[in-house]
């Protein structure tokens, strides 16, 4: 397991009081050596996706170094303990955290949120332990988690206040936005909702309409058990259909999943209400966006001189 963000504190600065210069590269190589971290540490992505845990929170150590004073930069890319770092580590020879950090003006004036929007999206719901183990980029990501649930909650209450009539178009417009069907007209022509033999609809698999994937579309407040997945199945049977999505509002039992599992010759997507309502966040139906923040990160590129 990735040591938490601010356990690589102590490390890294201990590693930079030799006195010579390192690079991010340089104390990664430092702290996987020293916290004997496997493969699988090292290769282990934050939320988004986008970088490595280790990197992540290099990088971020070293940033919080920079605006506490402790380190310079020489060069770009290249960083250096100075006196003001010295003196600290011989202070903390055991070790020290973020409060630690928050004593030096500096460093207090950077972490200190400015305005409301900055201390509800970096406090909101978090205790120290979360902070302790979290880099901005990780707290950034969990309020981002927490807003998207809160909506996903919402979506699926307003969903089960609509009428069947609109969650059977809803259906369809998310699977177009999704990419089938090709536009919402071609798809609502083909998705006549006869509720023939367990088959609520059709819907063609792509633009060309190659393939036909075949729809069961449920409002339900009640989980989806066995026998309607097996109506489902013998409709697609009868249809000789190879693919079909089965859209709840509700959920499937764990026996229901297993028996889609070990369905062979038949290719059944199940989406709940939780995963459909991500798709609708995702794909933005049925919401707006409220606010955009953009992360930043320094262009070296620009900053090369030919």
């Amino acid at each position: 397991m990735v040591p938490k963000f601010e356990e690589f504190f102590h490390p890294c600065l201990k590693c930079l009081s030799d006195g010579n210069t390192y690079t991010q590269e340089m104390l990664r190589k430092y702290i996987i050596d020293y916290f004997h971290l496997s493969d699988s540490d090292v290769n282990t992505l934050i939320k988004s996706g986008k970088k490595t845990q280790v990197a992540d929170r290099v990088s971020w150590t070293v940033s919080y170094f920079l605006q506490a004073g402790l380190i310079d930069a020489p060069k770009r890319g290249y960083y250096t303990i100075n006196k003001t770092g010295l003196s600290f580590l011989a202070e903390h020879k055991n070790g020290f955290n973020k409060g630690d950090l928050l004593q030096i003006p500096s460093f207090s004036t950077f972490a200190t949120p400015k305005t409301k929007e900055d201390k509800n999206l970096t406090q909101k719901d978090l205790n120290p332990s979360v902070q302790e183990e979290s880099t901005p980029t990780d707290l950034i990501a969990d309020a981002h988690r927490q807003i998207n649930e809160t909506l996903a909650k919402d979506l699926l209450s307003k969903i089960m206040e609509s009428s069947p009539e609109f969650f059977e178009r809803l259906v369809v417009e998310l699977l177009v936005k999704m990419g089938y069907g090709g536009s919402f007209e071609d798809a609502a022509k083909v998705t006549q909702y006869t509720h023939d033999n367990g088959i609520d609809g059709v819907i063609k698999e792509d633009k060309l309409g190659f393939d036909t994937i075949y729809l069961q579309a449920k409002r339900w407040s009640a989980n989806i058990g066995s026998v309607e997945i097996q109506k489902f199945i013998g409709a697609l049977n009868f249809k000789h259909a190879s693919k079909g999505v089965f859209i709840t509002t509700s959920k499937f039992s764990d026996k229901v999943k297993k028996s889609v599992e070990s369905i062979g010759g038949l290719k059944i997507i199940l989406i709940d209400g939780e995963q459909l309502c991500k798709y609708m966040i995702e794909y933005n139906l049925g919401v707006t966006v409220r606010q955009t923040y953009e992360i930043k990160q320094l262009d070296n590129d620009y900053f090369t001189e030919e």
